[in-house]
């Protein structure tokens, strides 16, 4: 029977195919390594080749990453460019188990948010307006810039704010913006803008936390003013 490559096979059994569908945790060491090599031999898929070569070290991605490139080389279908890409992938791995886990800023007041936001936007002579996208615990998951504006306004499509809350699987939201001229008094547009996100937010059951107005050193926050 004629083998099939990889490109026959159905979908959801194509190794990056089922990395974006499914994530990284549903593949299997040699699927992993498979998406790296990219191709295998006339003789076998990619998923296969390196299958054969895990089981030659015992199935142990220990063992894998101290063979040498001239090891490597000596399976059929796997060149140097191959071999450096599997021992590079293997070096990165092991550099991350001795990494600890980057710290999340925690954003559950207006001053933090501030804090973070100015940093951002101390410098700029056009309005920018971002979400802050955060988990149950107000650690932030995802800063994203929504739009760069002019002097006195920017604009700002909430569709993209519940789009990309829903993305991240954000549970609460913070919007910021500023006001490049130093006034931090909200205009009537940013109070409809506030209520356009409120009621989008009510509606997908995500909770809009604040609405940030950043200044040269002030801020203005509709939470803080019991206008949320």
């Amino acid at each position: 029977m004629e083998k099939l490559n990889i490109n026959q096979w159905a979908e959801e059994d194509r190794p990056r195919e089922k990395l974006m569908s499914l994530g990284a945790e549903a593949l299997s060491n040699a699927e992993l390594l498979a998406i790296l090599i990219g191709s295998g031999s006339t003789r076998e898929t990619a998923v296969e080749l390196m299958k054969r070569l895990l089981s030659d070290c015992n199935n142990n991605l220990n063992t894998l990453g101290k063979r040498s490139i001239h090891q490597l080389c000596e399976y059929n279908g796997i060149g140097e460019a191959k071999a450096v890409s599997i021992l590079a992938a293997c070096e990165l791995g092991k550099r991350r188990a001795r990494e600890t886990a980057e710290a999340r800023p925690s954003l559950n007041a207006a001053p933090d948010i501030y804090q973070y936001m100015y940093t951002r936007m101390q410098d700029l002579d056009v309005e920018e307006a971002w979400i802050l996208l955060l988990n149950q615990s107000c650690r932030l998951l995802k800063a994203e810039r929504l739009s760069h504006g002019g002097i006195t306004e920017t604009a700002v499509d909430v569709r993209i704010i519940i789009k990309e809350a829903l993305l991240c699987n954000a549970t609460i939201v913070v919007l910021c913006h500023n006001h490049p001229s130093g006034n931090i008094k909200p205009s009537p547009d940013d109070d409809r803008l506030t209520q356009r996100v409120k009621a989008a937010c009510e509606t997908m059951r995500i909770h809009f936390l604040d609405h940030i107005i950043v200044t040269d050193g002030l801020y203005y926050s509709y939470h803080e003013m019991g206008r949320l």
